[in-house]
């Protein structure tokens, strides 16, 4: 047995780059701090669900208007008790993270109130809805926290970095800025985009301050079982003017079909710390990997982080593309096809993404885009396996090695 089992070691080591293990050491206390949040998280999510008394009676779903789908009320329960909130919305209605981010500012806001982006200029998708907001609703919308007075209705931050060449905003950031906005604009709505942020750190935007966070189940929290939907938690009155938005006014939270996904989407929050301790490994390999290369990469391999994103800097079109490519072809799905630059709406310049997954469009799977503009930077996420990043990594190195 134990040289069966040598062998079989040996066997698998000479597939993967050496360089891997030797990265792999250096990150050994990094992964001691994830695995510690990750253990947190497993059990504030454990008494999550105990809190709410699931049943094997909440996997069941109705028909049509879905009033009386107990087991919709308790994922809305769960998700309100772990986020340490009044109350939460988790719908597949809720077709991504930007729509439930639409609801929540939307809902919370009427004609000629001021929207202030606190965190500056948003990630490209959202410039589009807020620029409809004034367009078509008549909101105002400033950016930046110079902009904050008693006339704010509603701060926005956010929590990502979009496609911007920076680390995304930690806990201890978004408490001073929260801080900063109960000091100029006592009255505002504080609103926090979570979107892949969940799990990466002990506490949420909502333990520290924020009235209502949002995000997608297709990231961290559907842990890669979730075929679709989104989530909104925060205070009772403003989840259920987001609701409002969502359905029509006077149903809010009572409407929405689970259309028997409850026991995935009950399952996919118990598993996501595990999933999220899998990506944040093979994000910091990846960083120390491509830092060993001598590219510059966000965040530094042993940082702390506060997403599932790991930003590559290429400088050059060519790599940028050939590395979506190598993601592509390493990937569960569609390793057949290469993935082509095109225009995308809601983007200015050309985008190339690499996604083999099972849910279409998942970002808690291993998956890889970025703008086709200087300085071609790639933005690898997710990955539910850390042994399948740790091989996509190696075959990686090794082809851009033997090309340079």
């Amino acid at each position: 047995m134990l040289n069966s089992a040598f062998m079989l070691k040996s066997k698998a080591m000479a597939d993967i780059d050496p360089r891997i293990s030797q990265a792999e050491k250096s990150l050994e206390e990094t992964w001691r701090n994830f695995e510690e949040i990750k253990h947190y998280n497993q059990i504030k999510v454990l008494k999550a669900f105990q809190k709410a008394g699931i049943q094997n009676s909440h996997y069941s779903w109705v028909t049509g208007y879905g009033y009386d789908d107990l087991g919709k009320d308790k994922l809305d329960e769960l998700y309100a008790h772990y986020f340490n909130t009044e109350a939460a919305i988790v719908r597949l209605q809720l077709v991504s993270g930007t729509h439930a981010i639409s609801c929540a500012v939307l809902g919370n806001l009427n004609a000629g109130d001021e929207l202030v982006a606190v965190t500056g200029k948003p990630y490209d998708t959202l410039q589009s809805v807020f620029k409809k907001f004034v367009g078509k609703y008549n909101i105002g919308f400033k950016e930046g926290e110079e902009e904050l007075s008693s006339n704010t209705k509603l701060a926005f931050l956010q929590r990502s970095r979009g496609y911007e060449w920076r680390d995304s905003y930690g806990l201890d950031y978004l408490k001073r800025k929260i801080n900063l906005v109960r000091e100029k604009s006592p009255n505002a709505v504080i609103f926090v985009d979570n979107c892949y942020g969940e799990f990466t750190q002990i506490e949420e935007p909502t333990d520290i301050g924020a009235d209502i966070i949002a995000g997608s189940l297709i990231k961290n929290p559907g842990a890669g079982i979730v075929a679709a939907g989104a989530y909104i938690a925060g205070k009772k009155e403003y989840v259920e003017n987001a609701a409002e938005v969502l359905t029509a006014p006077g149903i809010g939270t009572h409407g929405g079909c689970s259309f028997d996904q409850n026991r995935l989407m009950m399952q996919g929050f118990f598993l996501a710390p595990n999933i999220v301790y899998e990506a944040l490994r093979g994000m910091s390999l990846a960083s120390r990997l491509f830092q060993d290369l001598g590219l510059e990469t966000i965040p530094a391999a042993d940082a702390e982080r506060n997403d599932i994103i790991q930003a590559i800097k290429f400088n050059s079109r060519e790599r940028l593309i050939k590395f979506c490519e190598l993601v592509q072809k390493n990937s569960p799905v569609n390793s057949m096809f290469s993935p082509v630059p095109d225009a995308i709406s809601g983007y200015d310049d050309e985008i190339i993404m690499a996604a083999g997954a099972f849910v279409e469009g998942s970002s808690i799977e291993l998956s890889a885009d970025g703008p086709l503009r200087e300085p071609y930077i790639a933005y690898l996420q997710g990955g539910l396996s850390y042994s399948h990043t740790r091989y996509v990594l190696s075959e990686i190195i090794k082809a851009i090695s033997s090309n340079s």
